[in-house]
């Protein structure tokens, strides 16, 4: 996730920070036992998020039943015990591979230069895309997890917590280019200034803090990792800048050579929790700033471009900002808190979306399901049940009122036929 840095560095010292905040898996999380083959491995449903296990040196395999016509997307988080000393390459791998055995896509995320424990996430894709050959059939995938140890790190035997959560992308209604358009506007601007609001990032990605285009302030303790999420519309273009404070609050002394390796970590994530790019700061007992890349415009197209970041700025939704503090500033600098302020900033023109054919899993996910049509301006099926229903609701009312009305009218006109009778037969009543 960070940028190795080359030299003689001493070996960082785990430090549990106090009160460091857990990662925060869905609400309505559902275990998912990881299997150690593709016997047995558990089904996954597009739209779920999943919690499972991973043993050091082992891998886990999960199932996917997958149509001819869906982009499929999993995203894997992988948390390591708190206290811990990862070694720089420790991480999680994650792969799609079809049922001979063929990979459909590979990825791997490892910790970083900061050797800090931190929630790392990887993803794998079965994509439909013309002239793809492979994987590109209905039929029975797999996603295999595997944690990419070395050896070399501390505590790092232990099982990692794992949040797998698929997403499906319908197909287009109407095919479009699939070349990538080239003129984008890729010239670093100015962060957003002005008073910083104060604003808590969440603990996962579930739980990620909605932010808007501005400055938001948030005071992060060592080995913590807060979730923001920012909408992103079709066309528009989002770029952020992550600025760490001098001292903090209970800084100890520290000797002038003092210096934490990425100490400050800022990885932009796509809906799909897919990593757009990352950058890291190091930390030195002054202020520091870890600024993101220009990213292009958000459109569709940008997923048949070679490499990242274009290839992941594919559709609209909540972009993730994750901001990560090493654990090792606190034994260098103090337990903190330490102030972190994020500048936000969107540019660009908000587009129409690509007109899905369907769905995705789960709703909404790309923004409003980016133009999803009904088909010639008719009612969608779940509308049409309810249209039925009110109509028969209402014809069923309309029915009792007058069955009631008709009753009330003919009661009382037989009691005033009967009174008239009781009058005519007894004229002194």
């Amino acid at each position: 996730m960070g940028v190795l840095l080359c030299g003689a560095l001493p070996a960082p010292v785990a430090v549990a920070a106090p009160d460091v905040p857990s990662y925060a898996f869905a609400d309505d999380v559902r275990d998912a036992r990881a299997a150690t083959g593709t016997s047995g491995a558990v089904r996954l449903e597009p739209g779920a998020t999943y919690k499972s296990t991973l043993p050091a040196g082992e891998k886990a395999y999960y199932r996917l039943e997958l149509d001819d016509t869906s982009t499929t997307y999993v995203s894997v988080t992988a948390v390591p015990r708190p206290g811990s000393t990862p070694a720089v390459g420790d991480g999680v791998s994650v792969s799609v591979q079809d049922a001979h055995g063929a990979n459909c896509s590979y990825e791997s995320a490892t910790i970083g230069a900061a050797r800090s424990p931190q929630p790392v996430t990887a993803w794998g894709a079965r994509e439909i895309m013309p002239g793809k050959g492979l994987c590109q059939d209905a039929g029975t995938y797999y996603v295999v997890v595997e944690r990419t140890d070395t050896g070399t790190g501390e505590g790092t035997d232990d099982p990692w917590e794992l949040e797998l959560a698929p997403v499906s992308e319908p197909p287009l209604m109407k095919a479009g280019a699939t070349g990538v358009p080239e003129a984008w506007d890729s010239a670093t601007p100015a962060p957003p200034t002005g008073e910083p609001v104060v604003r808590s990032g969440g603990a996962g990605f579930t739980a990620a803090t909605a932010v808007e285009q501005g400055v938001w302030r948030d005071e992060v303790v060592p080995g913590e990792t807060v979730f923001y999420k920012v909408p992103v519309d079709w066309g528009q273009q989002l770029y952020a800048v992550a600025d760490l404070a001098g001292g903090g609050a209970g800084a100890g002394s520290s000797s002038p050579s003092s210096y934490v390796v990425d100490a400050l970590e800022l990885t932009l994530y796509n809906p799909v929790r897919a990593r757009v790019e990352a950058r890291g700061t190091g930390y030195g007992g002054t202020q520091k700033s870890a600024s993101l890349d220009p990213v292009p415009p958000v459109r569709y197209v940008n997923r048949y471009a070679p490499t990242d970041p274009v290839n992941s700025v594919r559709f609209a939704g909540s972009y993730y900002l994750v901001v990560h503090l090493a654990a090792q500033v606190a034994d260098q600098f103090g337990d903190g808190p330490y102030e972190v302020t994020l500048r936000v900033g969107l540019a660009g023109t908000t587009q129409a979306g690509p007109g899905y054919a369907g769905r995705p899993e789960p709703s909404g996910i790309f923004g409003a399901d980016s133009g999803f049509d009904q088909g010639d301006g008719s009612t969608a099926a779940g509308d049409d049940s309810l249209m039925t229903v009110v109509a028969v609701v209402g014809l069923g009312t309309g029915t009792a009122l007058l069955l009631f009305l008709g009753a009330w009218t003919l009661t009382a006109r037989r009691r005033a036929s009967a009174q008239i009778r009781a009058s005519a037969q007894n004229p002194t009543a």
